[in-house]
């Protein structure tokens, strides 16, 4: 089968055994495979100085059908069944359920989780229980909503978690990339007024485009919200630059909640703010990456509803990938890349 491997610091496309499905593992006959920006993170090394053991296969977002089922796979899934890897990312090939976080529901901090690798390819073996069904009423071209969609839910469910209610105006930065345009659809679903905000007219006017009520340009953003409302009552980070996570912080009311979803280069540094600007703006800040199964199913029936909806501005063959991930790191895509054709 072709599949796309990183390795000796190069991605490659080559050919790669077939898999065969273990232990409460299913096969996947590949259809879609999403690309992820956190890909080229991985392949620059942006995030770690530590070495991983190679090859590695790439891609953690993927559609296909079920063709094959290992030993107790069967209870959670059959051949003929066309999933979604329901957990794309970090967490989604293995968690153990009974630890306190597995119980708390945040498997993803499980310290047995282990990621999901290997969706640029033909086929893919993957743990059952991580697997979503997916109706007809959701095509291949959705496939993203396995990472993208998944992560900018469980951000957005934190805005209504910690206290936010619905009809609430609050800032998405990065509105415009392949995860903040689902922040913005999805926010909408929940009752939030929504601030998008990016950098460039295109971007301004892609995100009026999925919903927001209002879409401005990061220079314009800090004085609209300010004048506007007061300040938003939640900024949701998912730049991939230091400079986006400064703007979210300046547009939060005191007590307002900061939660960071983007995940730019350790070598951008950190997050600047003083401990009295601490004390004096009192942010409720947090993480967010990814969430749960079960939190799929949801993401699934909004997009059956018409409530969420991918925007592809780029399909592609396996081949292709190179060139891709390259005109993602330059910002030259919105919304989302998929390939739609794993075998060339």
């Amino acid at each position: 089968m072709k599949a796309a491997i990183f390795t000796k610091g190069q991605l490659v496309v080559t050919d790669a055994p077939k898999p065969v499905p273990k232990s409460e593992e299913a096969l996947i006959r590949m259809t879609s495979a999403g690309v992820c920006h956190s890909d080229i993170h991985f392949i620059r090394g942006d995030w770690s100085t530590r070495e991983y053991p190679m090859p590695i296969p790439m891609g953690h977002e993927g559609i296909g059908v079920v063709e094959d089922v290992g030993p107790g796979a069967e209870s959670f899934i059959k051949v003929g069944d066309r999933v979604i890897l329901g957990l794309g990312g970090t967490g989604g090939g293995y968690w153990c359920g009974a630890c306190e976080y597995c119980l708390s529901g945040r498997p993803m901090l499980c310290p047995q989780a282990k990621g999901i690798n290997g969706a640029y390819a033909e086929y893919i073996s993957v743990w059952a229980k991580g697997l979503v069904k997916l109706p007809p009423e959701v095509p291949d071209s959705e496939v993203s909503l396995a990472c993208g969609g998944l992560t900018a839910y469980g951000a957005v469910r934190k805005v209504f978690d910690f206290g936010v209610l619905p009809n609430k105006p609050i800032a998405v930065v990065g509105a415009a990339g392949g995860l903040g345009h689902y922040a913005v659809q999805i926010a909408k679903a929940f009752g939030y007024k929504v601030l998008g905000v990016d950098v460039g007219s295109d971007k301004v006017e892609f995100i009026k485009t999925v919903g927001a009520d209002w879409a401005v340009d990061a220079g314009e953003a800090e004085g609209f919200a300010l004048q506007k409302f007061g300040g938003v009552y939640a900024s949701l980070i998912f730049s991939s630059r230091i400079a986006g996570f400064q703007l979210g912080m300046k547009l939060i009311r005191r007590g307002g909640l900061y939660i960071c979803i983007g995940m730019p280069a350790l070598s951008e540094g950190g997050i600047s703010i003083t401990p009295l600007e601490l004390l004096i703006r009192s942010p409720l800040m947090m993480p967010s990456a990814v969430a749960t199964v079960e939190d799929m199913r949801s993401v699934v029936a909004l997009a059956v509803d018409g409530r969420i909806k991918t925007h592809v501005s780029r399909y592609l063959k396996l081949s292709e990938i190179h060139q891709t991930l390259e005109d993602l790191a330059c910002g030259k895509i919105s919304g989302r890349a998929v390939i739609n054709d794993l075998s060339h």
